[in-house]
């Protein structure tokens, strides 16, 4: 485990945001687009990857191609179903959010329902997440930072090359939505979502320059700071744009819990994630340019 004290600041960052199986779907189209249009995210100089941001961001520095990362989007599921929620999945959370006085406590009651939960196990999630990286299962010399929380303390985590945590390990531990997958375990402790901390954790690329955030969810459940919140405490010292899904990516989407783990809803999202690169290419480009 590592945090981001004392690293070496480049000018450039990629924040990739929290948002199931439809966020990686989103995020992918959207990065597929800009890159068409000249806008290549890839080169930052650190990307910060919160759950699906962290499939997506093992991705791109892993110098996959991205439009075959796109198609894989736009494949049919086949056999792959949509977890099952839990019986009163719902209700547990929202009694969860309601309860937790600041976003410590939120977590660490996140982490209760995580552990108590009845899910797939951790070598089966496991095994599903070195398919979804399609071949991105090292570290990537590019910095690639990847959030968690510790799920009996609470506590935020973040995993690098440096961290000595293989790259699927790290990735399982920010991909697990309490209550539906299972705590992934890292060192012997277990590990929640790095999405119930903050949707997409963009104060991590303090000291950057220029910073363009995706996020799939721009605000999670509880006390949890939103996303546009640290967007703002990032601009006084540097140029930041944060692009979310549009009306047609939302409608694709989905509104609930169910629809963000559906399978079924990847093509469709991925193709409106495209479409909308085209509508934000330049606020991106604006940030992203260098101006030497």
């Amino acid at each position: 485990m590592s945090t981001l004290e004392g690293a070496a600041m480049g000018s450039r960052a990629l924040v990739l945001g929290g948002g199931g199986i439809t966020g990686i779907a989103w995020e992918l189209g959207m990065l597929t687009g800009l890159a068409e249009l000249s806008v290549d995210l890839g080169q930052a100089d650190l990307v910060v990857g919160t759950s699906a941001g962290a499939v997506v961001g093992a991705q791109l520095l892993a110098d996959l191609d991205l439009e075959q990362r796109y198609a894989a989007q736009l494949e049919s599921p086949g056999g792959e179903a949509r977890p099952r929620l839990p019986h009163l999945y719902l209700t547990r959370l929202v009694w969860a959010t309601i309860r937790a006085r600041d976003p410590a406590e939120f977590r660490v009651r996140m982490g209760r329902m995580a552990l108590a939960a009845r899910t797939s196990s951790e070598a089966e999630r496991r095994a599903e997440i070195v398919r979804w990286l399609g071949g991105a299962h090292t570290w990537p010399e590019r910095r690639l930072v990847i959030t968690s929380v510790e799920a009996e303390s609470g506590k935020f985590v973040t995993f690098d090359a440096a961290s000595g945590v293989e790259l699927v390990d790290a990735v399982a531990a920010s991909v697990c939505t309490p209550g539906v997958r299972p705590p992934a375990t890292v060192r012997g402790r277990r590990h929640i979502d790095g999405g119930m901390r903050s949707a997409a954790n963009v104060d991590l690329a303090a000291g950057h320059e220029q910073v363009v955030v995706l996020a799939p969810v721009t605000r999670g459940g509880g006390p949890m700071p939103a996303a546009e919140d640290q967007v703002t405490a990032l601009r006084p010292n540097a140029r930041v744009v944060m692009i979310s899904p549009d009306e047609d990516a939302r409608r694709s989407m989905g509104s609930s819990p169910r629809d963000m783990l559906d399978p079924a809803r990847r093509p469709a999202v991925a193709r409106a994630g495209r479409a909308q690169a085209a509508k934000v290419a330049e606020l991106a480009a604006d940030v992203w340019r260098t101006t030497g």
